[in-house]
């Protein structure tokens, strides 16, 4: 039976981890697929990682397909990432299992897990990424036209180093099969949230062919725990610049 691999990484969300959690058990998959959860805690702080602790004990105790690390120090979600794909790598799944990020917060939704898988499961691309912005979403504030604004200018810019022409490439929703990730893993290096451009120009790179699907949002702000911020926006810069001196497709 094939698998989705689900990679999540968490750091301080003691208050929404759980639910977030149960969103993704009570996801509908395509028919066929079970869903596998690799958990990666980045050093959560003394407040926090009880919850996390907690969570991981219950869910081992009711036989769910978990994989839970915890980081000796706080390294940023890029190595997080990095955690999880080594560990899916590790035993060695089946090259058509696929294997999607997800935040730990509750940004978006689970549910959108089946249309972005279906690209891939039916040939139409090698890749899927989702997309936050477009007709389906409708702007709850200044600020975060704002945002969508800010990350427009840098998936701009990294259309125009990897010629994709995909409309949010910071979105969390990322899809790949085992047989890509394979290839990608050993180029990815990014500690924090670089990772996001790394891997879509990585991607370019490998000569993937890459489709964009709508994904559902609810954006938090920094007083609600969310963590990204200006100097994100300038290393994301540095790592698009970075990626495209790095050469074609290999």
């Amino acid at each position: 039976m094939p698998t989705l691999h689900i990679v999540i990484p968490v750091y301080n969300e003691r208050g929404t981890l759980e639910p977030c959690i149960e969103r993704v058990i009570a996801s509908a998959l395509p028919a066929g697929w079970r869903r596998g959860i690799i958990l990666i805690d980045d050093h959560s702080d003394g407040a926090h990682y009880p919850a996390v602790e907690s969570l991981v004990h219950r869910l081992q105790a009711e036989g769910r397909d978990l994989q839970f690390f915890r980081h000796d120090v706080n390294r940023g979600k890029g190595a997080a990432l990095q955690t999880g794909f080594d560990a899916v790598l590790a035993h060695d799944p089946d090259p058509d299992d696929l294997v999607i990020i997800q935040d730990a917060d509750l940004e978006y939704d689970p549910n959108d897990y089946t249309s972005l898988m279906r690209p891939i499961i039916e040939r139409q691309a090698d890749a899927v990424v989702g997309t936050r912005w477009g007709k389906h979403y409708t702007y709850k504030s200044f600020k975060h036209r704002v945002h969508a604004l800010g990350n427009g200018a840098l998936t701009m810019l990294s259309n125009a180093m990897t010629g994709y022409r995909v409309s949010d490439m910071e979105c969390c929703y990322k899809v790949v099969p085992v047989s890509l990730l394979k290839r990608l893993r050993p180029m990815l290096n990014e500690m924090r949230f670089g990772i996001e451009p790394q891997m879509v120009a990585c991607l370019s790179r490998l000569g993937a062919q890459v489709v964009e699907v709508p994904v559902r949002y609810d954006p938090r702000g920094v007083s609600a725990g969310k963590k990204i911020g200006w100097r994100d926006g300038v290393r994301a810069l540095i790592v698009i610049a970075r990626e495209r001196l790095r050469g074609g497709r290999e």
